[in-house]
């Protein structure tokens, strides 16, 4: 049975009014707070560069700061960001759900993006991958994991799939960006329009859902971002959270080991709703919430279409549809 894990630690990290607060965790409940028994800093340049490790740490010395127009550093930041990377690697050896923050889904080798400072998902898929497992990346926010994409974007032991709300931040994830060199066919995007709701998501998930099974993995690894529902401020997409714990059933048995860490997701009412149906659909138990499924406008399921289509097109050479 998946767990949600964390830690007070993650509270540190102030970032007072910002979008990506403490005020995330705090509203989730049925959380089981546990010891961070590992040191995440150890595990740090197995995807970053030394000079980002030791940017984040002299920031948080001479914090509050800001890293770039998004990312916010505070006294205890750095110590947060190392132990996410811990609970990560925790969660990814007992199949659980770490609830940690900062978040990692945007971070790069040698710099922060979009609220994320270590790559907390990519560091433990890393890890796995050096172990010789084949992992399946599942990043479900409503922005792509562009950090994540091209950490692994040239291998064929790990494949990515993102679907997220195209155009938004961070610009990029079109259907044409497929994995390069030995990667090739190992990336897999899908962008939604904007307008977006829980029939299209539904829909696109379906459709790719295939790949699991093809790429066959020891380990599936997910970035659970939430801001795809419908009453997040940061985003134009429409889930409710029914499609949460779609998603979550759907995966529960495709897999033995399954683990997540959380991304985005800002609206504080919502969140925990979203998480425990994710949960609930990964432990086959009943879903604890339901807002009825919500439907798209004819125009953005056009729009749809012809992506769908495309995508499925650059990845029919490597998969079966």
């Amino acid at each position: 049975m998946m767990k949600l894990i964390s830690n007070s630690v993650f509270l540190e990290h102030d970032t007072g009014q910002h979008p990506e607060n403490k005020r995330r965790l705090e509203v989730i409940d049925q959380v089981d707070m546990i010891p961070i028994n590992l040191d995440g800093s150890e595990y740090l340049p197995l995807v970053h560069e030394q000079k980002l490790i030791d940017l984040v740490q002299d920031a948080a010395r001479n914090a509050p700061c800001w890293l770039d127009g998004d990312t916010m550093v505070s006294s205890g930041t750095y110590q947060a960001a190392i132990d996410a990377v811990s609970c990560t690697l925790i969660a990814a050896d007992l199949g659980d759900f770490a609830l940690v923050r900062p978040p990692g889904h945007h971070s790069y080798r040698d710099h922060v993006s979009g609220f994320c400072l270590f790559n907390n998902l990519a560091i433990a898929v890393e890890s796995l991958r050096r172990e010789g497992k084949r992992i399946f990346i599942l990043d479900f926010d409503g922005h792509l994991g562009d950090g994540t994409l091209y950490f692994f974007y040239d291998t064929d032991q790990v494949m990515f799939w993102s679907l997220h709300q195209f155009p938004a931040f961070p610009g990029m994830g079109r259907n044409s960006e497929i994995g390069g060199h030995r990667g090739k066919g190992f990336s897999v995007n899908v962008p939604l329009p904007p307008g977006s709701s829980d029939d299209i998501f539904l829909h696109a998930f379906k459709s790719y859902f295939p790949l699991i099974e093809q790429f066959s993995p020891d380990v599936i690894a997910v970035s659970a971002g939430f801001d795809a529902h419908r009453y997040d401020p940061l985003l134009q997409l429409n889930l409710t959270v029914d499609a949460y714990y779609e998603i979550g059933n759907m995966l529960r048995n495709q897999c033995d080991r399954i683990f997540a860490v959380l991304e985005g997701g800002y609206n504080l009412e919502m969140l925990p709703k979203c998480v425990h149906n994710f949960v609930a659909g990964i432990n086959g138990i009943p879903k604890p919430y339901e807002e009825g499924i919500s439907t798209s406008m004819r125009s953005t399921w056009e729009q749809y279409d012809i992506d769908l289509h495309l995508g499925i097109s650059y990845l029919s050479p490597y998969w079966k549809f």
